[in-house]
């Protein structure tokens, strides 16, 4: 916005979709979350990673104000979890890590009542997105798997096309081509606008949908990065036959590479770039190069890793 004269210009920016400042939340002794500073922007997929206990479930609680921390604080949308709760709540989607649902109603009973609940949510669209789960909405919830359960909680979370969806292990008992269809879910969800906080142990759905991705081990964030800035500095195996016998020296002294030389074959693991790896290879005849790219569960047990042994 200009103002006076255009001589001074100012950026009006909203506040990003989530937003943590110093969020800690401690059960005595026991350490849930421990000074979480978060910033994630509208139309972002989130990808949040750690194993059970790390403190995930408790961020998404202190979040949706089903838990109060500590100390620190937590914005949805630019509201405040404390104070605002309600509103909160009725502009996202939220998908329990332990879904329960009433028993005795069936899949449309529950959803026209949390229809209702929200208020403004289309039946029709309700009715397509059950259809793509390949889900039955006159069985009774008592009578449903636990993947189909499952099918509800998604339906319910997506159904009223909320602003922030927070989702917490949503493909949890879903086939392989449910799962393919809740990631079609997120995709539709973000081109539209919404953000996507998801808390997942599927690291391969996480590194499909997610845009960036953080990592959080004993309640304390990690890292968190770019997904594909992340792979880039993960470690990768190349595999490269040569036509002859390479020198044993041939791929020494470059830095960030070791290599094993075994007569005409080279087994290499190279973190970042493999360029100087090719130009070393092309001084002899190739025949054949295999790559294999980390991926985001390698990443991630790595991150593991380096933290136990530097402790």
């Amino acid at each position: 916005m200009a103002l006076n004269g255009g001589t001074q210009t100012e950026t009006l920016r909203s506040p990003p979709a989530i937003q943590t400042h110093g969020l800690t939340k401690s059960y005595g002794k026991a350490r849930g979350i421990v000074d979480l500073d978060l910033e994630i922007p509208h139309g972002e997929v989130f990808g949040y990673l750690g194993p059970n206990g790390a403190g995930k479930t408790t961020t998404i609680r202190l979040l949706l104000d089903f838990l109060r921390p500590t100390s620190g604080s937590a914005e949805v949308l630019g509201l405040e979890a404390r104070k605002n709760s309600v509103e909160i709540r009725r502009q996202v989607g939220y998908l329990p890590g332990e879904l329960d649902l009433y028993p005795t109603m069936t899949g449309r009973e529950l959803l026209t009542y949390f229809g209702k609940l929200r208020g403004g949510v289309d039946a029709v669209h309700v009715e397509e997105l059950a259809r793509r789960l390949d889900l039955d909405l006159e069985r009774h919830i008592k009578n449903l798997s636990k993947g189909n359960k499952q099918k509800v909680g998604i339906v319910q979370a997506f159904m009223h096309k909320p602003k922030v969806l927070i989702l917490d292990e949503p493909t949890s008992g879903l086939d392989p081509l449910v799962q393919l269809e809740f990631q079609a879910f997120v995709h539709e969800a973000t081109a539209r606008g919404a953000t996507v906080f998801l808390s997942s142990h599927v690291l391969s759905e996480v590194e499909e949908v997610a845009h960036r991705v953080g990592i959080v081990r004993e309640g304390r964030l990690v890292v968190v990065e770019d997904v594909r800035s992340l792979k880039s500095k993960a470690l990768r195996q190349l595999e490269i036959r040569f036509a002859e016998p390479v020198p044993p020296d041939s791929f020494t002294n470059i830095e960030n590479v070791e290599a094993r030389v075994e007569d005409n074959v080279v087994y290499i693991t190279v973190q970042g770039s493999v360029d100087p790896v090719i130009k070393a290879a092309a001084r002899h005849e190739v025949r054949d190069v295999i790559s294999r790219e980390a991926d985001l569960e390698e990443i991630f047990l790595s991150y593991y890793r380096e933290q136990t042994r530097a402790e």
